[in-house]
């Protein structure tokens, strides 16, 4: 059988043999349909013209249904209920009550309001599937360019962004991490006393605001740091002081990482603070519901 041979039976016809079929009398299933019951008559006659078989077993009344009857009638239920699914779930992802929303952060943003917002979403919006995956700044960006991620929490600014929404989130500022076992770690070091110590920083490129800040406030201080190794993302980064690899400017609001080996210690000033920022591209419906408990 050909496509174009195939019997098209539209959902209400499926909606008026289950009425007569569980009525088992036409006027009855004419009333419960609000229609006449000629129409009905009529419309349950073309449907086993479509089919090709009778459904009904007729005597001077509906005597029941046939063994093609039978199967029809099982099937037409499964049909209405995956059809009236099908528009539930069409009006609950479009309503953003469902769906999924894969949201990408820089490390230290677990440390700010990231998890109440994420505790709120998910004790309102339990149907909708939250993804988190930490990442650098430049990471998220692409992810948000590539579709791979919905959401982003990043550091600004951001070069050639034109075609991202970004919108303030939260607010950190700069501490000094130094190891527990540095020689100035249990004073009051400002960062010029670090001039010549080894630094542990990330690669420019996956951070160029947050990377050009920390450059800006040694260059204040009145030197270039010397960087003598570099770690993708601020846990690593953070993990590298704590085993004494060198120090580093980290966000203050990770103070609380590996206490038992780090000391920070807080820079003073207006320049030493900086802004987080949720950004998106085009949010489908659930994260446009994560944008408005962000808000």
């Amino acid at each position: 059988m050909s496509v174009e041979d195939r019997p098209r039976i539209s959902l209400r016809a499926m909606e008026q043999f289950i009425a007569v079929a569980e009525e088992l009398h036409f006027h009855r299933a004419a009333r419960r349909l609000a229609m006449s019951q000629p129409p009905l008559t009529h419309a349950i006659r073309k449907l086993e013209h479509q089919l090709g078989a009778p459904l009904l077993e007729r005597g001077n009344r509906v005597l029941g249904l046939t063994a093609a009857g039978r199967v029809f009638l099982d099937q037409a239920r499964a049909t209405l209920a995956q059809a009236r699914h099908a528009a539930t779930a069409a009006r609950d992802m479009a309503a953003g009550r469902t769906g999924l929303v894969r949201l990408g952060y820089v490390g230290s943003a677990l440390y700010g309001r990231l998890p109440d917002v994420i505790h709120r979403f998910r004790e309102r919006h339990p149907a909708v599937r939250l993804e988190l995956r930490e990442a650098t700044t430049a990471a998220q960006v692409a992810g948000l360019r590539d579709g791979t991620l919905d959401l982003a929490v990043l550091i600004p600014p951001l070069t050639d962004a034109d075609d991202l929404h970004l919108t303030p989130f939260d607010r950190d500022r700069l501490c000094l991490a130094l190891p527990r076992g540095h020689a100035l770690a249990h004073g009051e070091p400002d960062l010029a006393a670090l001039a010549d110590q080894p630094f542990i920083l990330w690669p420019r490129e996956e951070g160029q605001g947050f990377h050009l800040q920390v450059i800006r406030l040694c260059a204040d201080a009145g030197f270039v740091p010397r960087v003598a190794q570099e770690a993708h993302g601020m846990h690593a980064v953070l993990s590298l002081v704590a085993v004494g690899a060198g120090v580093s400017v980290v966000p203050a609001s990770m103070a609380g990482f590996r206490a038992d080996r780090i000391r920070y210690h807080p820079l003073p000033g207006h320049d030493a603070g900086f802004a987080l920022n949720l950004a998106s591209r085009e949010p489908a419906p659930p994260a446009a519901r994560f944008l408005q408990e962000a808000d």
